[in-house]
């Protein structure tokens, strides 16, 4: 991962001011935006969240998550070459997997074999959670996540189609590297690719210092930096919305589930909450060069 602190400066001397939040126009937003999945494409979509290889534990999250719904607003489709961000445990990869097995790829863009000792131990459960099912897995391609100049081992053949990040922006953010990510994944795409979004979102104008603070993000924010990478912003989607979420927990995001970071004090009161509010973006490199 990055070690840069280019960005981080100017993020601290201003608050993430609210920007108008508007998608292109109606026809250029088409031209970008990947056609709906036929009939036969979300039948396939659906057998891979229903995937023996999931496992419960990840099938009990479905109801908070909405995969099924969410990888169908990024327009998914199974002969892609998709590159998946920080995939931690696996939770998404599990179903990324099976539907891309016959006909597309999948890169899983993990910690650095070289990094801290809890990266390090990361990336090996992964690793070996990929090796226990090559049924399964056996197609994926266990790569690193992006340093300063790009990827450095993740190169799809003619760029990826779909580039996947689920709840990681405010890591970036934090150490300071969010603008050169981006430009990252910018890089990887193909002309008309997609970057899929997915993250905690915070009110507009939340101050930088309590983004790091809650991991919570603005949405208009994140939309401003993809815009300053190259992206075209096409569409948002509520689908992992939260209203319960008032967004100002103790301990941030984190005091929500799965986390619970705050034991026994307010359990039950966080898990009638659920999941966080989480803001679902979805962006394009353009087709053309403008």
């Amino acid at each position: 991962m990055f070690h840069s602190q280019r960005f981080a400066p100017a993020l601290r001397r201003r608050a993430l001011l609210p920007l108008p939040l508007l998608a292109l126009p109606g026809w250029a937003a088409a031209q970008q935006r990947p056609a709906p999945l036929t009939p036969a494409q979300h039948a396939a979509l659906a057998a891979a969240v229903d995937s023996p290889a999931r496992s419960a534990a990840s099938r009990a999250r479905d109801g908070a998550r909405h995969p099924l719904e969410t990888l169908e607003f990024f327009g998914l489709r199974p002969d892609w070459q998709v590159v998946e961000i920080a995939p931690g445990g696996g939770w998404y990869t599990e179903i990324l997997a099976p539907y891309l097995h016959d006909r597309g790829r999948l890169y899983a863009a993990h910690a650095p074999a070289d990094g801290t000792e809890y990266e390090r131990k990361g990336r090996a459960a992964f690793a070996e959670k990929l090796r226990a099912d090559p049924k399964t897995y056996g197609r994926v391609v266990l790569g690193t996540l992006p340093r300063a100049g790009g990827f450095t081992d993740i190169h799809p053949r003619g760029g990826a189609d779909a580039v996947l990040t689920f709840r990681n922006v405010h890591n970036w953010i934090a150490a300071g590297h969010l603008d050169d990510t981006l430009r990252a994944f910018y890089d990887v795409l193909k002309p008309g690719g997609v970057l899929g979004v997915e993250e905690h979102r915070a009110p507009p104008g939340t101050p930088l210092a309590r983004v790091i603070e809650t991991g919570y993000v603005p949405q208009d924010f994140i939309v401003e930096r993809a815009r300053a990478a190259g992206f075209v912003f096409v569409a948002a989607s509520e689908i992992n919305a939260n209203p319960r979420d008032t967004h100002d927990h103790p301990g941030g995001v984190w005091a929500l589930p799965p986390t619970l970071r705050n034991g026994a004090a307010d359990r039950d009161r966080y898990l009638a909450i659920g999941e966080s509010d989480r803001a679902t973006l979805l962006f394009a490199k353009p087709r053309t060069a403008a």
